[in-house]
């Protein structure tokens, strides 16, 4: 797949599958998803449990970092058993909107692209349950943890399905073009659009509209600061990572991709600090610095190493825009 970006400046390729080469015997077919070798796999994710205990009132803080240890053991569970199957698995029943085949990953010692498998399987499964734990958030204070425990198992179909749709060699919108580096669709849509059904269905928490749209007391500020920090520098991870690794070209595709998320996550804050301090007569409400880096940080992931600085510093700036306008609008129709 070509890309091409032209600026006033320069015109620029970039062959997102060149710079994948195969690692195995020639004449083997490699899918993209595997295109991997030893020195791509050190990559981490992180969680959002911190973020969500410190936006919460304190008797809920254990609550929330349970549901967020269940995203990952149950939904870690099903997407070995099925999830990693319907969005990659690779059969004769696999077609253009869902995959089937390779259920419960667990490859033959003698499969020369064991490694690739494995590591495919880790990163693509730290996605889905990413996907779960956006969920929790919207679901804070007013959700019985069995109920929620059985989201869990079942949310990784939600997710599988479209994802393979983007990423999966068999995807009709991957046929049709589309390009998704890092997941802003199969990850923040997805998981965004089960959040808001989800808050919609609950309604809104105990007491939240009492004294008007202004939002309920942090619990802990601090906790909820810090999950930013966490979040934002594994956002780094994530959108580098996505790269496929460091070797070959990759790690120039990598650095640009930390670049440009970097950049645009300045435009996001520097917009959501201003929106806050005109909104409070000077004065700044932590939500409001928190949701507006992290909507830059999501609108720069499906494209994050194909932009120049401008572009990415814009689509840093509308994302935060977006979501600062938007916030209190959904709570006056909430009320």
């Amino acid at each position: 797949m070509d890309i091409t970006s032209t600026t006033n400046e320069q015109v620029f390729t970039i062959d997102i599958n060149a710079t994948l080469e195969p690692t195995v015997q020639a004449n083997t077919s490699l899918p993209r998803l595997y295109n991997i070798d030893s020195g791509d796999t050190n990559w981490i994710i992180t969680r959002f449990g911190m973020l969500e205990s410190g936006c919460v009132s304190v008797k809920n803080e254990v609550n929330i970092m349970m549901k967020n240890i269940a995203d990952i053991v149950l939904g870690g569970l099903t997407y070995w058993a099925f999830g990693f199957a319907f969005s990659f698995g690779q059969s004769s029943l696999t077609n253009p909107f869902i995959a089937i085949g390779d259920f419960f990953v667990d490859p033959s010692i003698t499969n020369p692209m064991k490694g690739s498998i494995y590591s495919a399987f880790i990163f693509q499964m730290s996605f889905a349950t990413t996907a779960t734990t956006i969920v929790s958030g919207a679901m804070a204070e007013r959700c019985n943890f069995k109920a929620y425990c059985l989201f869990s198992l079942l949310n990784t179909v939600v997710y599988c399905i479209p994802a393979g749709w983007v990423w999966g060699d068999h995807g009709f919108l991957y046929k049709l073009g589309a390009v998704d580096i890092a997941g802003s669709g199969p990850v923040h849509l997805i998981g965004g659009s089960s959040a808001f059904a989800s808050a919609i269905m609950l309604g809104p928490r105990f007491g939240r509209y009492d004294g008007g749209i202004e939002p309920l007391p942090l619990g802990c500020p601090v906790n909820a600061v810090m999950g930013l920090f966490v979040l934002w520098w594994g956002w780094l991870a994530f959108n580098s990572g996505s790269t496929y690794g460091l070797s070959g070209e990759k790690w120039k595709y990598a650095a640009r991709a930390a670049v440009m998320t970097m950049i645009a996550s300045l435009g996001g804050g520097c917009f959501s600090l201003a929106y806050s301090m005109m909104k409070h007569d000077g004065r700044l409400d932590v939500l409001d610095i928190i949701n507006g880096i992290l909507a830059s940080l999501v609108s720069i992931t499906a494209g994050c190493f194909l932009y120049v600085g401008w572009e990415a510093l814009l689509i840093g700036t509308v994302g935060a825009a977006l979501t600062c306008f938007t916030m209190p609008l959904i709570d006056k129709a909430s009320q």
